[in-house]
């Protein structure tokens, strides 16, 4: 049988748009309400690990694609939802974890990612080899990222069980996670870009032995006017998007991908899906959500309590940002009250690096315990909870924050 993303793009190329949430988080809760949404809808969960998250070597999260899989099974199994219909996917494989060092170490490390992660029976692999690594530019020529993303797709062939994996291409890849800076414009992918990325990977694939890889090669990673920063969200625009739209008609088979999709309208997401992006890519949209939630509720416990909000997970969440800041010193900038600020309420989300950790796990569970329980007032669900029902458990309502968002998705895909 087809691989449920190969059907999706002939669907696209027959007239009947449609597409999928690509789901880039590794926090349970997450994944959970991912899942839940898919059982609900009937749909197949595609849930993607990033490079930078999962690897041979841990990742930020611990976690080799072995120890994801099940990760990911162990919450599926709780719920009851069947692990036949989730599509595990990884995202922007290749040397970034590694560019700090000379690209033939950094490609034999990323060689040994991807490995990994087609033998853990990830099915949807990105191909991200377009950064330069110690010593040469900080973005590569076409032809050099082909060449790497043909030598890594051998080795992902050559791991694969029964089920071969299906790849993503391209070289106009956004920053994993949002800009760094400013935005209020950026730059759409131009057509002719696209026809050259796919003819030259697939002469790349074809002079490496890579050929019937490439034939499962399902999309392209290009910019269709989208992305988020700090405080900042660049809308899709279908008008500036309709050329680069119209050369999926020279590609049968081929469907776009779009990255960094986080903080757009139900509209525009709708809209994106008929421009042929069948795969929406969101993350830090997810947990930016539950953190609103979270503080959202120990507000609520406090009032509960018979006083004024006294803050103590985003002082807890403070307090391990600080003393641990290598996940956003690089990315936030400014004052000490702009970055205060950015810690906790940034688009970016780099505060989703800190949930995982112990500190920050126990806070959690100390604010959970206290709403252990509790039946909560709708008009104090409603002040600090808008948008929510109004009753359920704390871990109901942090669900059904998570699900607001992966809602708009579900109904822009389902076209």
């Amino acid at each position: 049988m087809n691989h449920p993303l190969i059907e999706m793009a002939a669907q696209f190329h027959a007239g009947r748009p449609g597409g999928i949430t690509s789901v880039c988080s590794a926090h349970p809760m997450v994944i959970e309400a991912a899942l839940l949404l898919a059982q609900e809808t009937g749909r197949v969960a595609l849930i993607e690990a990033t490079c930078n998250q999962v690897n041979q070597e841990g990742g930020y999260t611990g976690m080799t694609p072995t120890r994801f899989r099940a990760f990911v099974e162990e919450i599926a199994a709780r719920i009851g939802f069947p692990s036949d219909r989730i599509i595990l996917g990884g995202d922007h494989l290749g040397p970034n974890p590694w560019k700090h060092l000379d690209a033939e170490t950094a490609m034999a490390k990323a060689e040994a990612m991807i490995a990994a992660y087609s033998a853990a029976g990830f099915s949807k692999l990105h191909l991200d080899t377009s950064m330069g690594c110690a010593g040469e530019s900080l973005a590569l020529d076409d032809e050099t990222t082909a060449a790497r993303a043909a030598r890594l797709a051998l080795v992902a062939e050559a791991h694969s069980g029964a089920d071969a994996p299906v790849y993503v291409i391209g070289t106009e890849v956004p920053v994993p996670g949002g800009a760094l800076e400013a935005l209020d414009t950026v730059a759409v992918t131009a057509p002719q870009a696209v026809a050259r990325t796919h003819a030259v990977h697939r002469e790349a694939f074809a002079a490496a032995g890579a050929s019937e890889a490439f034939a499962r090669v399902i999309a392209l990673v290009v910019q269709p006017g989208v992305e988020f920063g700090h405080a900042d969200v660049i809308r899709f625009d279908p008008g500036k998007a309709r050329d680069l739209s119209a050369a999926l008609a020279f590609l049968p088979g081929i469907v776009f991908e779009a990255h960094s999709t986080d903080y757009q309208t139900e509209a525009a997401l709708e809209a994106l899906v008929r421009a042929g992006f069948s795969i929406l890519k969101v993350g830090p949209w997810l947990t930016f959500r539950m953190r609103e939630a979270l503080y959202g509720l120990d507000a609520v416990a406090d009032a509960l309590d018979g006083h004024p909000p006294r803050n103590r997970l985003m002082t807890a969440m403070e307090r391990l940002m600080e003393a641990s800041p290598d996940h956003w010193n690089r990315h936030y900038h400014g004052d000490a009250k702009s970055l205060w600020v950015q810690r906790h309420f940034s688009y970016s989300d780099r505060i989703r690096y800190y949930w995982s950790e112990r500190q920050a796990i126990a806070a959690v569970a100390h604010l959970m315990n206290r709403l252990e329980g509790i039946d909560i007032p709708a008009p104090l669900l409603d002040q600090y909870l808008p948008g929510l029902p109004a009753h359920g458990s704390a871990r109901a309502l942090l669900i059904a924050a998570i699900q607001g968002v992966l809602a708009h998705y579900a109904c822009a895909t389902a076209q």
